[in-house]
């Protein structure tokens, strides 16, 4: 892997060649409604009982329904992607306009395989699961029965499917554009503008003033469209409380812990082992004040760097980097990376244009994935990348299952990624050749645990109380400020100084608008505690690990968390016992972070 054969740019060509212009991806995405419509045909035909006479036919359409929407997920992938890289490209929104309308459609007609599937009794419903034509999608099907008993009756299942296309998951489109439309001037390096994102990097400058103005600008620019993001908020709320309270679930999280296959005491103990945690941190964020020279920290200092020049790496420096460190932990890994990195699966390039934030894709039917980010050259742009190549390779380990065996729910998705962060940064640590270095690593690993003990914990804390108070009507811009607030300074504690809070993080955060997954904060923190803890088994257990490790990442789609720990693991996740030494293990690093910043 030669430094200059590697690109910034992806290849969707490969995929379907001619971006949103491709004629080939349209008689992909016309073919899928054509089966739809097939489906659709077909099940209202089904004979509604179950038996020796009707199996074949169930079969048939359980087997359709399995493949479109296997290749509605590829469609998805890549219209998404080319919105992603151009957020002017009209015609990639149109196309995922449409692809997200043929979602609806086939989510609708999978309701009325659940209504089939409740009315079937027990006994030949596992019967039938049982098929080998169909075994592999057997965990998800029975998830879905059972999930079924607790909604609506099927016909207004369809109706919210359906005007969720142009209502519901419109209001995120909506945010997508607005976000990714925001610019504001910047003259570090001439005068010029910058999209939002680019601006968002510029918080992690070693620089406090640059830092400052970078923030302030932040603040100013979502501050310009705060209002059409609190009317876009308070109905993104709106929708899904009108929903659960026709479903008559109480608790606006009970969606979420059925999606993230965790029960509900898994996560009351994971938040309170967090809390305990808080000193520790502000212990750390103490000594790195001194080490930065101020008597404040504020949040545009989360990010900031202890060195005043802190080491770059070109991007073919940190693909070298990760792809040599991952093959000490498996060749697999590491030979994996080096195959995404050389066939342009990733797009880095630094240019404004392309939507905020970062993720990866992927793309079943041709069982490859696609990586997207803003690359500039600092550690935390390397951690992204092999962060992503984490889920990259998760997508490979489970390629060859049977697709619905592949859907992963959140909480088990920042397995691999953060893993490889672990790994990585552990690497980075070792080879660092003087002090400085190793305490820069380490202000990096230890901002880590910053997101996720404080900043991913505000996140719950402002979203279960905001949705609280929309039951009783829309929530004012200046109270959901305030929400923000005082969860930041639950969180915080006096990590934050008294000014130094960010009051539109509601607003400038995208997860709180992402309509597929609701209460999009809580899994990050469960991932990284739980991939600390399966990082640290590897560091302790015998060589052949790595193969328990791809065993459990195989059965991540197929399993709920406490059922998958206790196989791959024999862990119980859902005690406090679990989540306290998880916490501790890591905030060790606390420690020698302190001695080493005397």
């Amino acid at each position: 892997m030669s430094g200059s054969a590697i690109r910034l740019n992806w290849d969707l060509d490969s995929i379907f060649p001619g971006g949103s212009s491709s004629e080939q991806f349209q008689d992909f995405k016309n073919k899928i409604a054509a089966d739809i419509d097939q489906a659709t045909e077909e099940a209202a035909k089904l004979p509604r009982r179950l038996d020796a006479s009707t199996r074949d036919s169930w079969l048939r359409l359980f087997q359709l329904i399995q493949d479109t929407e296997m290749r509605l997920h590829e469609a998805s992938s890549f219209a998404y992607c080319l919105v992603a890289q151009d957020i002017e490209d009209e015609k990639a929104r149109i196309l995922v306009e449409e692809v997200t309308s043929l979602e609806a459609r086939l989510e609708q007609l999978k309701t009325n395989f659940e209504e089939l599937a409740v009315a079937t009794d027990d006994e030949t419903w596992a019967g039938f699961m049982e098929e080998p034509a169909i075994s592999g999608m057997a965990f998800y099907w029975n998830e879905r029965r059972r999930n079924a008993r607790l909604k609506m009756q099927p016909e207004l299942e369809r109706l919210a499917a359906e005007l969720a296309v142009s209502g519901y998951h419109a209001w995120n489109r909506l945010y997508t554009k607005i976000a990714s439309d925001l610019r504001v001037e910047w003259s570090e390096d001439g005068k010029k503008e910058i999209s939002i994102s680019q601006l968002a990097n510029k918080m992690a400058s070693p620089q406090r003033h640059i830092r400052q103005l970078a923030f302030e600008k932040f603040e100013r620019a979502w501050q310009s469209i705060e209002d059409l993001v609190a009317i876009e908020l308070n109905a993104l709320a709106g929708f899904w409380l009108s929903l659960y309270r026709a479903r008559r679930w109480e608790e606006p999280t009970f969606e979420a812990f059925l999606m993230g296959r965790v029960r509900p005491e898994t996560i009351s103990a994971m938040w309170d082992a967090v809390a305990s945690a808080r000193d520790a941190i502000a212990r750390y964020v103490k000594a790195k004040k001194r080490l930065l020279g101020i008597d404040d920290f504020r949040w545009y200092d989360q990010l900031a760097p202890i060195q005043s020049s802190e080491k770059r790496y070109s991007y073919a420096e940190a693909a070298e980097f990760i792809v040599k460190h991952l093959s000490t932990f498996s060749e697999e890994m590491g030979e994996f990376a080096r195959m995404a990195i050389d066939k342009q699966w990733i797009e880095a390039e630094d240019r404004p244009g392309k939507v905020p934030g970062g993720f990866c894709t992927s793309f079943p039917v041709t069982k490859q994935t696609r990586i997207f980010m803003t690359y500039s050259g600092n550690y935390t742009e390397m951690m992204t990348l092999a962060h992503e190549l984490g889920h990259a390779f998760h997508s490979w380990v489970l390629r060859d299952r049977a697709y619905y065996a592949r859907k992963y729910p959140m909480t088990l998705a920042e397995t691999a990624s953060t893993f490889n962060e672990l790994l990585v940064t552990d690497a980075a640590l070792a080879a660092a050749s003087s002090r400085d270095e190793k305490i820069s690593l380490l202000d990096r690993k230890l901002q880590e645990h910053l997101q996720m003990f404080c900043n991913i914990r505000c996140r719950y804390l402002f979203e279960t109380r905001f949705y609280e108070e929309r039951k009783q009507g829309p929530v004012p811009l200046n109270r959901l400020n305030q929400l923000m607030v005082e969860a930041q300074k639950e969180a915080y504690g006096d990590i934050l100084a008294e000014d130094g809070y960010h009051p539109l993080f509601w607003a400038s955060k995208l997860h709180f608008s992402e309509t597929s997954v609701p209460f999009y904060n809580f899994p990050y923190t469960f991932g990284h505690l739980f991939a600390s803890a399966i990082y640290r088994l590897a560091r302790s257990a015998e060589a052949g690990f790595f193969s328990r490790y791809r065993s459990l990442l195989a059965d991540t789609g197929s399993m709920n968390c406490e059922d998958l720990a206790s196989k791959h693991l024999r862990i119980d996740i859902s005690t406090s016992k679990f989540w306290h030494e998880a916490v501790s293990n890591a905030i060790e690093d606390v420690e020698e972070f302190l001695s080493l910043a005397g």
